[in-house]
C-alpha cells in the first residue's frame, strides 16, 4: 500500500471529491478532521461509498449496496496486487513510497 503523507491527504481527498461530483455523486459527509479524514457520497443508485484516510496514512475505500438480491459471487480472475501474509494478525501498515502522495513526511 502506498504511503500518503499528511501533507497529501487533503490533496487526495479533493481529487477523490472533485470526480465523484463531476460523476453526479452526491455528497453526504465531508469530515476535516485532522487525524482521519474521511468523504462519504452516495451515487445516484443508491450505493454509499467513502474515503477514509486512517492512522499513519492508511487509505480504505468502503462501498454499501443498497439492498439487492442475493447472488453468487466468481472467484477473483486476477490474482492479488500486494502479498498479505495469511498468518499476519494486523493489517499491515502502508509501505510503499510515492515521489508525490508520500512527499513531505508521514
Amino acid at each position: 500500500m502506498t504511503v500518503v503523507s499528511a501533507q497529501r491527504r487533503g490533496s487526495l481527498l479533493g481529487v477523490v471529491d472533485r470526480f465523484w461530483r463531476k460523476s453526479g455523486y452526491r455528497m453526504t459527509v465531508i469530515n476535516n478532521d485532522v487525524d482521519v479524514p474521511a468523504i462519504y457520497a452516495m451515487t445516484h443508485d443508491g450505493f454509499q461509498v467513502a474515503l477514509i484516510v486512517a492512522d499513519k496514512g492508511q487509505v480504505h475505500f468502503d462501498v454499501d449496496s443498497p439492498c439487492v438480491r442475493h447472488s453468487e459471487v466468481a472467484d477473483s480472475t486476477t490474482p492479488a496486487t500486494a502479498f498479505l501474509d495469511p498468518d499476519a494478525e494486523l493489517i499491515p501498515r502502508p509501505d510503499i513510497h510515492s515521489d508525490f502522495w508520500s512527499a513531505g513526511g508521514s
